[in-house]
């Protein structure tokens, strides 16, 4: 259960920007066991994402015939650092797209293929095996002035208060990183290590699945898979997370 305590104060918190400590991966939240499962290659379960992605990558598929290696080559140079700058803004929508959208569009306007559904084994194994090639790499989030009216609404979606619990992600993971709720250390909310593997899900997940897990825990309507605001969340979270290292595919409980 939620200590009485904690509740109450993240019900009653106002956190600001100011209250972010220096930033830390959730990694450091977590015990030696799972820091030293998602260490081992061998033993990560994510890893088994990133293989099914190896063998997508090869894979020709839609009406081109082509794979994505047919165009884009060894992932290991081509993909390498792509991971540590998505968001991106993409001139055709004029807005922020995530990766998994970029994956889907190369899909449907290169390759002639079907777009993998969220969530599907297909669309995570490929983000997986795609932002795996940045792993060790920092954060670095483009220096685009076009992005910015869309991490200022991803930073008011983050200081919002929502559900009918009326807190916000900030009274979590700003005002209270480190300290414990149900029994489990609260990280900082750095999505370096996504898609991600959860003990908790015995699978692996996108960012957008652990924010609409987060809301339905306050008790609010989660945003779609793929809604603008869950675009402008995550653009403003990787911006926060700046300088972090890339850990995909990341091991959480």
């Amino acid at each position: 259960m939620i200590r009485a305590g904690l509740a109450a104060a993240l019900i009653c918190t106002s956190a600001s920007a100011a209250d972010m400590p220096a930033p830390k991966s959730g990694l450091e939240y977590v015990s030696p066991e799972t820091r030293a499962l998602q260490a081992d290659d061998f033993a990560n379960p994510g890893m088994l994402w990133v293989s099914g992605g190896a063998d997508l990558w090869r894979a020709a598929t839609g009406t081109s015939g082509k794979s994505c290696q047919s165009c884009h080559g060894d992932a290991k140079q081509s993909m390498r650092g792509v991971a540590a700058r998505y968001p991106l803004y993409e001139p055709k929508t004029k807005r922020p797209i995530d990766l998994q959208v970029r994956i889907n569009q190369c899909r449907t306007e290169r390759q002639g293929a079907k777009g993998l559904g969220f969530e599907s084994e297909e669309l995570l194994s490929l983000g997986a095996y795609v932002a795996h090639q940045s792993r060790g790499l920092p954060v670095k989030p483009p220096q685009d002035e076009r992005l910015t009216p869309f991490i200022k609404n991803g930073e008011k979606l983050y200081f919002q208060r929502m559900g009918q619990i009326d807190i916000s992600c900030a009274a979590c993971h700003n005002a209270h990183a480190g300290q414990r709720l149900s029994g489990n250390l609260i990280p900082q909310a750095h999505p370096t290590g996504y898609p991600i593997y959860r003990l908790e899900w015995q699978s692996a997940g996108s960012l957008q699945r652990r924010l609409r897990g987060c809301m339905s825990a306050v008790r609010a309507e989660p945003f779609a898979y793929g809604a603008a605001e869950m675009v402008d969340l995550e653009l403003y979270l990787m911006s926060r997370a700046a300088g972090l290292p890339i850990e995909t595919p990341g091991v959480r409980p």
